[in-house]
């Protein structure tokens, strides 16, 4: 079963006006904490991105939270690695609960989604303050339209259309939309 199949079987893949944390707007959404209500597809989904990653040397896997946590835990069990997440403190991605990083360690981090790569480059520069290394970007969906400075491994790699709020034909057809993300929007 291929890594669309999936999306659409479990309700991730999502239809309709959604405002995205850039503030921009789409037609699609992907959810994927819908699937990971289902731990053995997430499971197949995770392992496409585990072969991928085969390619490169890793230590560990860090997630953001919240969307991060559960694909970094589920991508370091198939992978025989460590996972730490980061959170959010006073607005600022850190580590905390006792989670350490040592210079020279060579991390993955692990989205969900990555659209912008912006929680991935905060993260990173967590990273980076303990002098630990990002070498790679790890998702389920890779959406990004514009270039990120490291490699994403993903289980897929998806195109899908964003509108600027003033030029967005969901909104001229006074569709209303919905904020399904964790993350506050740019308005």
């Amino acid at each position: 079963m291929q890594v669309i199949d999936i999306l659409k079987e479990t309700g991730a893949l999502l239809q309709g006006h959604f405002l995205l944390s850039s503030g921009r707007h789409s037609n699609q959404y992907v959810q994927c904490a819908k699937l990971m209500m289902y731990p053995e597809k997430t499971q197949i989904v995770l392992n496409v991105v585990a072969q991928k990653l085969k390619s490169i040397a890793f230590d560990i896997i860090i997630g953001p939270a919240l969307g991060g946590i559960i694909p970094a835990y589920e991508l370091a069990r198939l992978t025989g690695k460590s996972c730490l997440y980061t959170e959010r403190e006073n607005d600022l991605m850190t580590l905390r609960r006792g989670f350490e990083l040592f210079p020279e360690q060579r991390v993955v981090i692990c989205e969900d989604v990555i659209t912008t790569g912006k929680s991935s480059m905060e993260v990173a520069e967590v990273i980076a303050s303990f002098g630990a290394k990002t070498v790679a970007l790890a998702c389920i969906v890779d959406r990004s339209a514009e270039p990120i400075n490291l490699p994403v491994y993903s289980a897929i790699k998806m195109e899908m259309e964003t509108y600027e709020k003033e030029n967005c034909p969901l909104c001229r057809q006074n569709i209303s939309y919905v904020k399904p993300g964790t993350r506050k929007s740019i308005l």
